[in-house]
């Protein structure tokens, strides 16, 4: 092993990118996720990770946040390598980020105001007070102070994608992960939420990761982005470049066309073949 390794993956990443991904492998058995990923998260943008469903999306969020590890290459966020980080140093990192799920994952039992006060709870020593405080104004921020007393089954899905929202920023983290959020949302909800992505990102400086297959909506709002499929990344640009790109596999992705390089029908024998020989299933 070179000594200048482990020296060399400390090393601070430019200032310009929260989070760099570099030649990472990851498989889950026999399945292959990822082979030979790069990517960069730049500070105080929205980048946004498309593809069809299934192809690893939300994993790399799992691998930014260290929940799982990459079988080979390396993950680095604020420059520290994230897969090296002690437990208590991987708990600190986290506090510095905040997650939308794609169900919300609101506590059921909890009203929204303790929704939105739980981190705050677990996570600080702050008086009840000021975590009231904090609290509406989070909720303010997302249009629901009014609603802080439902609970979430009182809740319409897209209100309760809002409330989640609130507890994602609630202890001002320095980068959301937004994963699927405008899966299940009706047309109001989802330009609601558009507005809410782009204005706190805006406003707070956030840097933000969006992970979706809702093509026109995230285009709409993204700095930039990245479409991956089959393990690798086949272009990256700003909207209007991915928009333009010469990829046959992007256009028919984002133009939602039944055929292409993805092929609408699952690869097989000739029909004419199969339908002669009976008795096989």
């Amino acid at each position: 092993m070179n000594p200048d390794d482990s020296y060399a993956d400390e090393q601070p990443t430019p200032a310009t990118n929260l989070v760099e991904v570099r030649d990472v492998h990851f498989s889950l058995g026999n399945r292959v996720i990822y082979k030979a990923v790069d990517l960069d998260i730049a500070r105080g943008r929205i980048t946004a990770i498309m593809g069809p469903s299934g192809t690893g999306k939300t994993t790399l969020l799992r691998l930014i946040s260290g929940q799982w590890r990459p079988t080979a290459g390396t993950v680095h966020f604020d420059g520290r390598h994230v897969a090296k980080l002690s437990q208590g140093d991987l708990f600190e990192q986290r506090k510095r980020m905040g997650m939308l799920f794609q169900s919300g994952a609101l506590l059921t039992d909890l009203s929204v105001f303790d929704n939105v006060a739980f981190p705050l709870r677990e996570h600080t020593r702050l008086p009840e007070r000021l975590i009231r405080d904090i609290v509406l104004m989070k909720l303010e921020a997302v249009g629901l102070r009014g609603a802080r007393a439902l609970y979430p089954a009182q809740l319409s899905g897209g209100m309760a994608r809002r409330v989640a929202l609130a507890r994602a920023i609630a202890l001002d983290p320095e980068m959301i992960m937004y994963d699927e959020p405008f899966a299940g949302q009706d047309p109001i909800s989802m330009g609601v939420l558009l507005r809410l992505i782009r204005r706190l990102n805006d406003v707070l400086g956030l840097t933000a990761i969006v992970v979706s297959h809702d093509v026109k909506e995230t285009l709409g709002i993204a700095d930039y982005v990245y479409v991956i499929s089959d393990g690798e990344v086949i272009d990256h640009g700003t909207p209007q470049q991915i928009r333009d790109s010469k990829s046959k596999w992007v256009q028919q992705f984002i133009h939602a066309e039944a055929d292409g390089p993805v092929p609408f029908h699952y690869s097989g024998q000739p029909y004419a073949e199969d339908l002669l020989h009976e008795g096989r299933q």
